[in-house]
């Protein structure tokens, strides 16, 4: 089926005020994407999965989103979660019907993970969660520290690299990969804030770098790696000011979720597909005190509840 067939008739919406958003995350995420400059489509395309004997479409699927520069299809499911098993399906159709098409599924934990960077919760008050499967303990994460900061200290030999973290979540990174550096480093931190309801999508960062990068060594600290559009903007902006080089330490990646080609050149981990808390990861403030990094899962009802 030619692809060309398939597009919306009028021209789709790329702007909040022109879209009418299905549910307001779908208004959030499109703000979060206003603001890491990345342009969209709203549901520009109607794909027929399935026809009838005479040729009539009797199934359709339309994407959420569709990101040109990237050439990506974006779909949601931050509500009615038993709907995920059936967009599943939807999207294995679309593939095997048409192969050059890329979309990724953002789950409803992608999702919440990406708005907590900004201090946004859509998460029900009720619901309870717990630490789940340990997926890197502990004693893994000292000995993959001995190897980064191994590492780093050959290639700055010589030189007093500046660590520049992106708080809150990379605290406990931040400390212990400068104990195993055997460098004479500096470090300064970034804060990045939600857009507090401004519905352009506006992220500011409330707390920025109190060193001049200038002509210096940096690495940027990251504790985890998702769709990439954070660490994009960052070093963007940190090559603006001239360093002398710039490379990137992260703790956790997550590639699955990958929406920005990015270049980490010191890894901790790569990770599955899963929401983790622990080591400075947090859900809602919770669980940054564990020693190891953990999946989240619902916590299971006391016996007196």
């Amino acid at each position: 089926m030619n692809i060309r067939h398939l597009e919306a008739k009028t021209p789709p919406p790329t702007t909040i005020e022109d879209a009418r958003f299905a549910h307001e995350s779908e208004e959030e995420f499109a703000g979060i994407l206003d603001f890491y400059r990345v342009r969209w489509e709203y549901e520009p395309r109607t794909f027929p999965l399935k026809q009838s004997d005479d040729g009539r479409v009797v199934e359709a699927f339309s994407p959420d989103f569709y990101l040109p520069d990237l050439d990506l299809y974006i779909e949601l499911t931050t509500l009615k979660q038993g709907l995920v098993t059936d967009k599943h399906r939807k999207i294995r159709t679309l593939r095997e019907l048409h192969p050059e098409i890329n979309i990724k599924l953002l789950y409803k934990r992608d999702y919440l993970s990406l708005l907590a960077k900004y201090g946004i919760s859509m998460v029900d008050e009720q619901e309870r969660l717990a630490p789940g499967e340990v997926l890197i303990s502990a004693s893994q994460i000292e000995r993959r520290l001995n190897e980064l900061g191994a590492e780093i200290s050959r290639d700055y030999a010589g030189k007093e690299p500046l660590l520049v973290g992106v708080l809150k979540g990379v605290t406990c990174f931040m400390a212990d990969l400068m104990r195993h550096t055997a460098l004479p480093v500096s470090i300064d931190f970034m804060t990045i804030s939600s857009y507090d309801g401004d519905r352009s999508g506006a992220v500011r960062i409330v707390q920025d770098l109190t060193e001049n990068i200038a002509g210096r060594d940096v690495i940027i600290v990251e504790d985890i790696i998702d769709t990439g559009m954070t660490l994009q903007a960052l070093v963007t902006q940190l090559q603006a000011r001239f360093p002398a080089s710039l490379r990137v330490c992260a703790l956790l990646d997550k590639r699955a979720r990958r929406l920005v080609d990015t270049r980490i050149d010191y890894l901790g981990f790569e990770i599955p597909d899963e929401f983790v808390v622990g080591y400075g990861l947090d859900y809602r403030q919770r669980f940054r005190n564990l020693p190891f990094i953990a999946t989240l899962r619902p916590e299971a009802p006391s016996a007196s509840s």
